[in-house]
């Protein structure tokens, strides 16, 4: 049940996704903290066909920028995953960043251990994330962007699996240009990542994909074509049109 600001929340934010208009900040002046955030979050999904999670702020520095000690999540629903091109014309303000993305085999209890968390893996992929904030210039509290779903606006996901763990870097070129690249590394500690969503979340299910959080910055996105590559030679491309 959503109290009555946690409600205002909600619409402000359907509204202005439906309008495609940016906002300024509300959550503190609802009074809508973290976990109030985390109920709109759910709220805004009801009914849709959930398939995963993605983890949003997962380096120290950006949690401590927001004054959090842990990342955040966002949901990942079948319509949010894209396959080939994708009109910007959707979205509110696009951005885009290379990811990695795994898909589990078996199911993570809620007090699994990162351990658990490694066997329960099925396979890792290539992942895009195309961010889309409500909030304007990506400018917000941690409670307005956990309420606005961790940014999360759509999803691609390579058809090629790679060895769990992997190693190595991600780059992202849009029509041929580099925009984007980080060490795969800087996504570290994931399997303790897994095992806070799941605590978090109350458990996850086999085959649900988890987005991992980006190593790099995110860029606004453009219309072209984006090429994603990672270890093993493994590519992703999608393309965006305005």
């Amino acid at each position: 049940m959503l109290s009555e600001s946690e409600k205002k929340l909600l619409d402000a934010i359907v509204s202005a996704r439906r309008e495609r208009r940016p906002l300024t900040p509300l959550a503190e002046s609802l009074g809508v903290d973290l976990a109030g955030a985390y109920r709109v979050q759910a709220a805004a999904f009801a009914g849709q066909e959930l398939i995963g999670y993605k983890l949003g702020l997962v380096s120290p520095a950006k949690q401590r920028q927001m004054g959090l000690s842990s990342p955040i999540y966002g949901r990942v629903t079948r319509g949010m995953l894209r396959e080939g091109t994708v009109s910007l014309g959707e979205f509110v303000q696009p951005r885009i960043e290379p990811e990695l993305a795994v898909v589990l085999r078996d199911p993570v209890a809620p007090d699994a251990s990162p351990g658990a968390v490694i066997l329960a893996v099925g396979a890792v992929f290539l992942g895009i994330d195309l961010l889309d904030s409500v909030w304007e210039g990506y400018r917000f509290s941690a409670p307005d962007v956990v309420a606005d779903n961790a940014s999360g606006g759509a999803f691609f996901l390579g058809d090629r699996a790679l060895p769990w763990p992997t190693e190595g870097e991600l780059t992202l070129a849009l029509d041929g240009k580099l925009v984007a690249a980080g060490p795969i590394a800087a996504l570290e500690p994931i399997a303790e990542h897994i095992a806070w969503l799941a605590h978090a979340v109350g458990g996850l299910e086999p085959g649900q994909v988890i987005y991992l959080g980006s190593p790099s910055a995110a860029v606004p996105a453009k219309p072209g074509l984006l090429e994603l590559r990672g270890p093993c030679g493994a590519v992703l491309l999608a393309r965006l049109e305005a």
